[in-house]
């Protein structure tokens, strides 16, 4: 193995910097060589108050917390997920990579305590998608948006509510669920299975009532997905796409043309919700709050997935407020009507500024 036996004198160890982070709740920890530390707070990346690390000092962090099998994964793959926890403070999700020749490390912090839906800040209308008894919901938006938070909890309403048989796969595991009103397994990928793609090709086999996938990767994560929403079960996941009508475009343009119409076929039968979600600064500079875009399975949505028409989706979404839809730029308007965020959080998020400018000027809802 190319990792020898490290060591560092440097004043501050991986769990200190952990639990800093988790103490000024901060998002993530930030470690490269050549910087101090620094913590996602807000959204703004803040240093701390410690000397630039060196590279023995990254390597030494990262190499004590990982085990022999992540270390050779590591070096083979040049990059590694994996789950970390610290006693009392919360569990996190690490990603390890090389870059000019060192490693460089982030964490995400992941609370042991599953967020409660109702503090999420999430349309009521998402509870209603935890009852369907088959079917695929979508949760999307960029890295650091919220998904995994947004899908967690509702796991968590699900488990609380229905006798059903939950399995998960994960890369990592990050929020850890108990055995409620449901069972719940969870396999990670690594640990408790070679691969996502294998993982999902026995999925079924487990009896499902509900399935949550981390993240569908590719074709065939994204078919097996398709098929068993088709078949009876509920099936959430997450894209890392930024809008409803883009993330239906990303699912059919992930296969090739002969395939696209049955897959058309299928996520028109199959697609119950878009829940495409960001985590915008408040007003006050003190949190984030999430803004997030919602589309339904409306027999015109159904309609304009199976022609082909998805350009017609995001006029779909405007106009399908009594269904519970609205666009990105309408929740932005909204959470700025009602104080939540600046004029300028609503500018710089906003998909259409020319729309985001007409919502504020005609402010028609509130």
């Amino acid at each position: 193995m190319r990792f020898t036996e490290v060591s560092s004198s440097y004043e501050l160890t991986i769990d200190d910097l952990l639990k800093m982070t988790v103490d000024r709740k901060g998002s993530d920890l930030h470690l490269a060589v050549g910087m101090a530390p620094c913590i996602r707070i807000n959204g703004d990346l803040v240093p701390v108050d410690a000397p630039p690390l060196k590279a023995p000092d990254v390597e030494y962090m990262i190499l004590s917390i990982i085990q022999d099998y992540q270390k050779e994964k590591l070096e083979n793959d040049m990059e590694l997920d994996f789950s970390y926890a610290v006693p009392g403070y919360a569990r996190f999700r690490g990603n390890v990579m090389f870059q000019r020749g060192t490693l460089a490390a982030v964490f995400r912090a992941v609370p042991f305590v599953i967020p409660d839906f109702e503090k999420l800040g999430l349309p009521q209308d998402i509870k209603r998608l935890c009852d369907l008894p088959r079917g695929l919901i979508l949760v999307t938006g960029p890295t650091g948006s919220g998904k995994s938070t947004t899908l967690a909890a509702m796991i968590d309403l699900i488990n609380n509510t229905r006798a059903s048989n939950i399995v998960t796969v994960e890369d990592p595991i990050e929020f850890l669920h108990k055995h409620k009103k449901s069972s719940v397994r969870q396999r990670e990928v690594g640990t408790d299975t070679h691969s996502f793609a294998a993982a999902l090709r026995h999925v079924l086999r487990h009896d499902p009532d509900i399935i949550m996938i981390g993240e569908m990767r590719d074709q065939e994560s994204i078919g097996i997905a398709l098929t068993a929403a088709e078949t009876g079960h509920l099936v959430l996941s997450t894209l890392h796409t930024q809008t409803a009508p883009l993330t239906v475009t990303r699912i059919i343009d992930s296969f090739n043309e002969d395939k696209r119409v049955q897959i058309r076929q299928q996520l028109a039968n199959s697609l119950r919700a878009v829940i495409s979600q960001q985590l915008i600064p408040t007003i006050d500079g003190r949190g984030r709050v999430v803004a997030v875009e919602y589309m339904v399975d409306t027999p015109a949505v159904r309609s304009m997935i199976r022609e082909g028409k998805e350009h017609q989706l995001y006029s779909a979404i405007q106009t399908g407020q009594k269904d519970g839809m609205q666009t990105m730029d309408q929740a932005l308007v909204k959470l700025f009507l009602n104080g939540r965020i600046s004029r300028e959080a609503v500018l710089e998020y906003c998909v259409d500024r020319a729309e985001a400018e007409r919502l504020m000027r005609n402010s028609f809802f509130s």
